[in-house]
Parts: structure tokens; C-alpha cells; sequence
């Protein structure tokens, strides 16, 4: 056990606030800001703080120590080469204030990103400033508010979204002031076409949808789809979310999207979890260019004449957008990311398309073994109805509902039994249109070997008597958390004594 408030230290040692400054003027705060007695900060050596964070660090989980099949969040290894990259000093300490022509090389490496992925995605131009996926989502959304206000169409009130759809596509829309249109999927989890007819029209802004979509299923119908919104004067959005599903196989823009955004940090191998560092840039079409976030980088022509000799020129410099709808973020994005990203891309920007194929074979892989050994050990029946023999993409999902009914055991309950296996639990209860779900993606870095071994481990917490499994995780640090509570009652400081 390690608590940082157990250490007291030397009396009267430690960091000192500094003395007024030095042209005699002294440093205030309004009364309300001002602390009526000394912060309880905790005194420790060097040895006892980085023993303590050592015993915190050994108490997580992460991508670095064991399996992480997190459906929907595409959880795998990160080349540390990509570290050794962005942490360069030409890199990592220079600032955003600085002028262009001492940041050369950082700019190009933006704008060699914006080129690559505007053409993985079939895009025309891309701004790398949203720091998050959702981020991205608003952002584009509003490039699309203002290209209609631009055109005068003020009708245009309604975004349409599945019943699939991650949460923040109709969440972010909202933030922008749209009304929500939800349409329902068909039984095999794809778009029902019928029910977008039934909703598109004059008011009809905008589809938000992601391909392959949240059940890790290919929607077949997306050109038509595109037609049907296109047809009535709306834009199509391409939540990136699963974007490492086609990569190099196909891309929104010959799906007919109007704009995409990408998490760098899940489909170009930026390391991500506890709530960062993302990056969510988006691509848009030719038409929404002009209203991208502000500033974007631009490459200026070389001039190769001997007689003229471009030296007091530079080739990358800022740019602001003609119709521009300001910034999203106060820099120029998530440097850090961007640059890991970069490299990832360039190291294997030919091979993309064969990172796209592994992850789905492996999930493919996986989905089916599951089945097998959960089978064996007494649940069937776990895919959604139909797709036995449809092939998944990067994710699958599968319900636990005959496990509840048989064996008396919730999608939960597998979810914490498997924390004790020493594994990192899957997705659960998303998407909602599957009952008991459970939605896992092994992405393309995990050998055969461990997806054999959670397999066999999934069937066995399977065989895990209910009442231990109610019980479940034993084994970890921390048990079952009651998660309405929690949420219920943040606790977010300290618990100092009073």
C-alpha cells in the first residue's frame, strides 16, 4: 500500500512560492480566489515518489500488459519507434507561437499528414485541429451548418442517425443545434433504407453513420444511402471510428461521404486511453473546404530559376480558409499525436491496406473461436440473428443473453470474470441493439496465440459458478464497482480527514 499523504517529510522543506517580484510589486488575488490556510500537500523524497507512482502504475491495466479486446476503442501496440520520432527536439521543443520560418519542418510534417489522409479517405482537403473524435464530429458538422447558411438554406434543421450509431454522432449535432432523427436497424444490424426514405427531405441536413458499422457489419447499402440524402440537397458524415476496418480496401469518399474524421489515435497507432491524448482530424469534400477550421497548412511553389533564387521564401505557411468557422482548438491540434502518427504512416503507409486485412482476419478469428469453446462449454447461439456465416469486420459482437437465461450469468458478469483471467474486459451493453451484448476487437497486433488462449479463457469463466461471478473480479486491486453510485457521487478530490 502507498498513499502520497502518508509522507510528511522535514518540516518546513519543500517548494517555496516566490517573493514579490522584483520590481516591488506585489502578486494578489481576489478574496473569493484566495486560500484562507497553507494547501495539505504531502512532503516526500524523490525515492518515495517514484516508488509510489511505480505501485500505482503496477496497478493498472494497459495495452503494455495484457490483452486488451475492447471493442469500438481499438486498443493495440504502438511502435515505439513513433515515440523515439516525437520526442526529437526539432519536434518536441519548439511552440505554436513561434513564426513559420522557424517551424519548416514541423509544418511539412502537417502537411505531408493532410495529404495522406486525404487521399486514404478520398477526401480533398483536411484540417488536423479537433484533438478528439467527437471533436472531429462537431466540427464538421458545423463546416456543414455554415455551408448551408452560405447557401441560404436555413430549412435544414435535422441530422438523421441509426439506432446503431455511437453516441456522440447525435450528440454532437445536438451541440450544434440540430434536431435528431433516429432511424431503426434491421434485424441483421445493417441500415434499413425503407425507414430513410420515410425521413429524408427539405429540412434533412445530414446521415451520420460509420462503415462498417457498431455490430462490425459492412453496410452494403451505403452508396444508396448516399443517393437518398444526397437527392434531397443533404450531406453525408463518416464517423472514422472504424475506419481500420477498410483501409486501403475502400474509403468513404467512394461511398459518397461528404466529410470524415479520423481517430489518429485508434487507426494510426496513437496511443490513447484515460480520457487522452486523441487527435480527431476530418476530410472533407471540395464544397466544404473553404469553411475548414482556421489555420490549415499550405505549401507554397519553389522557384527554380537560377536568376531567381528563392531565399528569403519558405514553402509551408498557415492559411486561413475562405468561409473559415474560426478554431475548434487554442493551438494547431495534438502535435504529439500528429507526429506519431506521421510516422506510423510513412513507415507503413504500402502495407496500411494489409494492417486493414489482419484486423479483420483476426477478428473473424476470434469471433468464431469464442463460439466454439463457449459451445462446448454449454452457450450457443451467441451471434445476432443471421450473421452465423456473414463475415465481420474489425469488431464483432455477441449476445449473452443464452448465457443469462441458462446459466444465470449477464454480459457483466463474463466482463468481470474475465478481469480475473488477467485479461482487460470487452465493450458491454453497446450497442443496444443487441441484447446482452458484448463487443470485442482483437485488432491486427495480437499473435494467434493469444487469441486462442482468450478464447479458452472466455469459456471458462463461462463455467464459473453465478453466484462467484456476481462476485466477480476477486482477484484485482479493486472489485466491483457500483457503478451508479459512482456516477452518482463523484468523488474527485482527496478524501482528506476534517
Amino acid at each position: 500500500m502507498s498513499h502520497l499523504f502518508d509522507h510528511h517529510g522535514a518540516p518546513g522543506k519543500g517548494y517555496a512560492q516566490p517573493k514579490p517580484l522584483l520590481d516591488g510589486s506585489e502578486l494578489s488575488l481576489p478574496d473569493n480566489l484566495a486560500r484562507k490556510s497553507l494547501p495539505r500537500w504531502p512532503r516526500l523524497s524523490e525515492p518515495e515518489m517514484v516508488r509510489h507512482y511505480t505501485w500505482l502504475s503496477k496497478r493498472n491495466f494497459g495495452i503494455d500488459t495484457g490483452f486488451y479486446p475492447l471493442g469500438s476503442c481499438t486498443m493495440k501496440h504502438n511502435p515505439r519507434v513513433n515515440e523515439v520520432i516525437a520526442q526529437l527536439p526539432g519536434i518536441a521543443d519548439i511552440h505554436p507561437h513561434q513564426p513559420e520560418h522557424q517551424i519548416q519542418g514541423l509544418l511539412s510534417i502537417y502537411y505531408e499528414m493532410q495529404e495522406m489522409l486525404s487521399v486514404c479517405a478520398g477526401m480533398d482537403a483536411v484540417t488536423l485541429q479537433p484533438v478528439a473524435g467527437a471533436q472531429g464530429e462537431f466540427t464538421a458538422i458545423r463546416c456543414f451548418q455554415e455551408y448551408f447558411r452560405h447557401r441560404g438554406e436555413h430549412q435544414r434543421t435535422k441530422v438523421i442517425v441509426p439506432d446503431s450509431a455511437h453516441g456522440t454522432n447525435p450528440a454532437s449535432a445536438a451541440m450544434a443545434g440540430f434536431e435528431i432523427i433516429e432511424i431503426p436497424s434491421k434485424v441483421d444490424g445493417r441500415i434499413d433504407l425503407d425507414a430513410l426514405r420515410a425521413v429524408v427531405g427539405d429540412d434533412t441536413a445530414a446521415m451520420m453513420i460509420t462503415n462498417p458499422n457498431t455490430l462490425g457489419l459492412f453496410e452494403h447499402d451505403i452508396a444508396e444511402a448516399s443517393e437518398l440524402v444526397h437527392g434531397v440537397g443533404g450531406l453525408m458524415y463518416y464517423d472514422g471510428a472504424n475506419f481500420n476496418a477498410i483501409l486501403g480496401r475502400t474509403s468513404p469518399g467512394l461511398m459518397g461521404f461528404d466529410a470524415v474524421h479520423y481517430n489518429l489515435h485508434k487507426t494510426f497507432s496513437q496511443p490513447h486511453g484515460g480520457g487522452g491524448p486523441g487527435s480527431g482530424p476530418i476530410g472533407v469534400k471540395q464544397h466544404l473546404a473553404p469553411f475548414l477550421p482556421t489555420p490549415i497548412v499550405s505549401r507554397r511553389e519553389a522557384i527554380e530559376s537560377e536568376q531567381e533564387q528563392a531565399v528569403d521564401e519558405f514553402w509551408y505557411t498557415w492559411h486561413e480558409p475562405e468561409h473559415t468557422i474560426g478554431k475548434v482548438q487554442q493551438w494547431h491540434g495534438n502535435a504529439g499525436a500528429i507526429i506519431r502518427c506521421w510516422a506510423y504512416y510513412r513507415r507503413y503507409g504500402k502495407e496500411l491496406r494489409t494492417m486493414s486485412e489482419h484486423a479483420v482476419l483476426n477478428a473473424n478469428y476470434l469471433r468464431h473461436a469464442i463460439h466454439r469453446e463457449a459451445k462446448a462449454a454449454g452457450v450457443d447461439h451467441m451471434f445476432v440473428d443471421g450473421a452465423e456465416t456473414v463475415v465481420a469486420k474489425h469488431e464483432f459482437t455477441l449476445s449473452l443473453a443464452p448465457a443469462k437465461e441458462s446459466l444465470g450469468i449477464s454480459a457483466m458478469d463474463v466482463a468481470k470474470g474475465l478481469l480475473d483471467m488477467g485479461y482487460m474486459a470487452p465493450t458491454v451493453y453497446f450497442p443496444l441493439v443487441v441484447p446482452e451484448c458484448m463487443m470485442i476487437e482483437p485488432t491486427e497486433t495480437e499473435s494467434k496465440d493469444t487469441l486462442d488462449t482468450f478464447a479458452e479463457d472466455f469459456a471458462k469463466v463461462l463455467q464459473v459458478d453465478a453466484e462467484t461471478l456476481h462476485n466477480a473480479p476477486i482477484t484485482t486491486p479493486v472489485r466491483r464497482v457500483d457503478e451508479v453510485y459512482a456516477a452518482r457521487n463523484l468523488c474527485l478530490r482527496h478524501p482528506f480527514d476534517e
